[in-house]
């Protein structure tokens, strides 16, 4: 019997509220979508051989409904269900997730242990159980995740585009590249260098014809593990991300050169006037702006754009989103009459999507 999305959201809204009051989205959606990763990989690959993704014995879902009610219960899930599952599991930081011992966010003793105990039997429903009720081949889970996304971005006063690209502009950047006709393999390569929760490259990925190898970095700590968390709960579970400031430090290299791909794809932070921090703009090390001129310093449009042109094999394809006003910046002339392979055959063109397409969407009824 499949999941019901209804039911599904209802019950990830309930654990909302029950968090409200002790913090603000920002805060909270990493405790749920926590909660929402911990149930899925548990009722998915707990007890199975060769998953891709490895359950401890004593870190399952089932082992933190044991906890509910223990006066040590946020201290717990730290230490026997995160830790454990974290080394057993490479493409996992300690860093990805929330503190759940945290009195500061979670209230203290009683407060603490309520809440958490509260949060658990939520997830606890057998609307819930993802191991018998999920139909195959129904991305139910990975909708519930965006789902979140897109209201934590609402509720927490901040743009979508902060952690999570918009399903519909995410869609026709994955158009565009046209992936869908192309003859792709496991071999093939997708990078984001501003991935956040890693949705725009999700959906590149969906509109490929065979699986595709996923990179992505990401400079916020919280939502790159919100990243790794999502390549998961979507299949992908061997997706590189990174964390880290892509145009001060890449974390993907070959030698000093940064490693090209089959396609990149980006909505990077519009106009950001520090972009420069850190970054060696008339000696990078890596030749981003060799070629095309260093970008203008309080212009960080054209820095994310060269670095997306370096981050391309010869024969690639990259999309992005830039702000409308980045198309009347006056940029630097070309220092060199040499081409890299990028500009020698790059065919830029452009889109002009409505402003709706990226304004955030109401916030469902609570």
């Amino acid at each position: 019997m499949a999941i019901k999305k209804s039911e599904l959201y209802s019950s990830l809204w309930a654990s909302c509220d029950e968090l409200r009051g002790g913090m603000d989205a920002s805060q909270y959606k990493d405790y749920v979508l926590v909660f929402l990763f911990l149930k899925y990989i548990s009722d998915k690959y707990a007890g199975q051989p060769f998953a891709p993704i490895t359950i401890p014995a004593g870190a399952s879902f089932a082992d933190m409904v044991a906890l509910k009610g223990s006066k040590d219960i946020g201290d717990q899930i730290n230490k026997a269900i995160i830790a454990p599952l974290v080394e057993a599991n490479q493409q996992l930081s300690l860093s990805d997730f929330p503190d759940f011992n945290d009195p500061n966010k979670l209230g203290s003793a009683k407060e603490m242990v309520d809440r958490l105990t509260n949060l658990i039997g939520i997830f606890e429903e057998p609307a819930l159980d993802f191991s018998k009720n999920r139909a195959e081949g129904d991305d139910i889970l990975g909708d519930a995740y965006e789902y979140l996304m897109r209201h934590f971005a609402t509720e927490s006063g901040k743009s979508k585009g902060q952690f999570y690209t918009p399903s519909e502009v995410s869609r026709i950047m994955a158009k565009v590249l046209d992936i869908a006709s192309t003859q792709t393999s496991a071999s093939t390569t997708v990078y984001d260098p501003t991935c956040g929760s890693g949705s725009l490259l999700l959906k590149v990925a969906d509109e490929a014809h065979s699986e595709l190898t996923l990179y992505g970095q990401e400079k916020d700590s919280t939502t790159s593990g919100l990243a790794r968390m999502n390549m998961i709960l979507h299949n992908n579970p061997t997706a590189e991300i990174a964390q880290g400031n892509t145009l001060a430090d890449p974390k993907f290299l070959v030698g000093p050169s940064i490693k090209q791909f089959d396609y990149v794809v980006a909505n990077p932070p519009f106009s950001d006037k520090r972009w420069s921090t850190g970054v060696h703009t008339t000696d990078d090390p890596h030749e981003r702006f060799k070629h095309f001129g260093s970008p203008p310093d309080k212009q960080s449009d054209y820095a994310y754009l060269l670095h997306i042109l370096r981050s391309l094999k010869s024969t690639g394809k990259g999309a992005c989103i830039l702000p409308m006003a980045s198309s009347f910046v006056e940029m630097p002339r070309p220092t060199s009459a040499k081409n890299s392979s990028a500009k020698a055959t790059s065919k830029p063109s452009s889109a002009s999507l409505p402003i709706s397409s990226t304004a955030p969407a109401s916030p469902p009824a609570s």
